[in-house]
């Protein structure tokens, strides 16, 4: 679709947008408050990672219309995807994002035009004069292409190295065009499209350390210069090993008063139940603090699809259940979700046990895999589950641990060994080595039943 079309679609579609909003609007102030009514009671937007290829399955493309008013597209916008061969731009998938967006009236964050990874290998052969004049004009055809459709451009994305230094990172925009492509960068992102916010984005600057100095300081040296930058994202990917930072408010805050927004950009937490919840209700409460701070994105809908499923790290499960960490969400803010409907047994307090099952691969190899199926807790906690696998015709499964299986021709059903019990919201699980046998297909996993 040229940029013409596009320009003209957008107009044509403006009416069904706005239908769309008011729906929606409509639709929340008679329902129960999702993440994105609820938020924009606060002022901000409520975010979610986009893939185009899972807008077909219905219960993904449900859960996403219903609870998030911002997307933010996965892979679809980087550069091996939009641009895989020079001056030869490709939109098909973004595009597809960028009209469902459209479609439901939520905002769209553009990510990310200028990045060290995900690069189609005819970028790191160019000299430094060809590469300053490919990073311009990429940025030039991206934004172009959707100029006026792009809330906010992650212009710039994770320059710095981990680490004490707060030295740049090596790439092949830094190597050959030195600190000052991040500026340039910039300069051409506003020229580009004046209206959308411009963000550097980056991880493990959530809190005050070396890294996060550094990206304060070119902040605040570009504020003091004029550079356009309007906004810092706080990528927000937690685990035990890297938990939310005791100065995660102070942190932001400070950013935000060098006079630039703040965004949450790829927040997920591993972990489940009540201190998954906890965690989660920090970052919302450290956002809602911050006056500047803007929106929050979660990066995936969904467990089951997320680049780290093992570890559980959303606010909805692989079977699309709200998960204690989304009602902490919910709650922190200012929404009032309904945790008493009878119609849903999954929701706590109805007093109904109830589990999920979600599957991952772990390992693969030329003759097998091992899988891991992970379950978890409904509302209530459980003393005991169930759990099926059906594995194609030809695999055979040659070891399980933590489950005890019994079989009827292929389909596997599992209880557990020694891990039945469990608190409401948390995990456990059991895993499995299969030999091919010439087939590569997954195994189904089947409902999880609890008592």
């Amino acid at each position: 679709m040229t940029m013409t079309v596009r320009r003209l679609t957008r107009a044509a579609t403006a009416g069904l947008v706005a239908a769309a909003a008011l729906t929606a609007a409509a639709h929340s102030a008679e329902a129960a408050d999702t993440l994105g009514s609820a938020a924009a009671g606060q002022g901000r937007y409520f975010g979610t990672a986009v893939a185009a290829n899972h807008l077909g399955e219905a219960d993904y493309a449900a859960t996403l219309d219903r609870e998030f008013s911002s997307v933010t597209p996965e892979n679809e916008m980087k550069w091996d995807a939009t641009e895989p061969s020079r001056g030869t731009f490709s939109f098909g998938s973004a595009d597809r994002i960028v009209d469902h967006a459209q479609s439901q009236g939520m905002d769209v964050r553009g990510h990310t035009l200028v990045w060290h990874s995900q690069l189609p290998s005819w970028v790191g052969s160019l000299g430094a004069s060809d590469l300053r004049t490919a990073m311009n004009d990429h940025i030039n055809g991206l934004m172009g292409h959707y100029k006026g459709e792009i809330h906010s451009w992650d212009v710039v994305n994770e320059a710095f190295q981990d680490g004490g230094s707060g030295a740049r990172r090596s790439s092949p925009f830094q190597d050959k065009l030195g600190n000052g492509f991040i500026e340039e960068a910039f300069r051409t992102a506003r020229a580009a499209d004046p209206a959308a916010k411009l963000c550097y984005n980056d991880y493990n600057t959530d809190g005050v350390n070396a890294k996060s100095n550094a990206v304060y300081d070119m902040v605040k040296d570009f504020k003091s210069r004029g550079v356009p930058i309007d906004c810092v994202g706080f990528q927000s990917h937690f685990n035990s090993n890297s938990p939310v930072p005791s100065d995660y408010r102070q942190n932001l805050q400070r950013f935000a008063d060098l006079g630039v927004d703040v965004q949450i950009t790829e927040l997920d937490i591993e972990g489940s139940g009540s201190a998954q919840a906890a965690d989660y209700t920090k970052v919302v409460e450290a956002c809602l603090a911050v006056s500047r701070c803007t929106g929050m994105t979660v990066w995936g809908v969904t467990d089951k699809y997320s680049w780290r499923s093992s570890g559980t790290p959303l606010l909805f499960d692989g079977n699309y259940s709200e998960k204690p960490a989304y009602d902490a969400v919910l709650s922190a803010l200012g929404g009032s979700g309904d945790p008493g409907d009878p119609d849903d047994p999954g929701d706590p307090g109805d007093g109904t046990p109830s589990c999920t099952a979600t599957y991952t691969r772990t390992a693969d190899w030329s003759s097998g895999y091992n899988g891991q199926v992970t379950i978890t807790a409904g509302g209530e906690p459980i003393s005991s589950w169930t759990a099926t696998v059906t594995l194609p015709a030809q695999q055979s499964v040659s070891a399980l641990w933590n489950g005890t299986p019994t079989w009827s021709g292929n389909v596997m059903t599992v209880r557990p060994s020694w891990n039945g019990t469990l608190a409401a919201g948390a995990s456990t699980g059991f895993g499995f080595t299969v030999a091919k046998n010439g087939s590569d297909a997954a195994p189904v996993i089947g409902t999880c039943t609890a008592s």
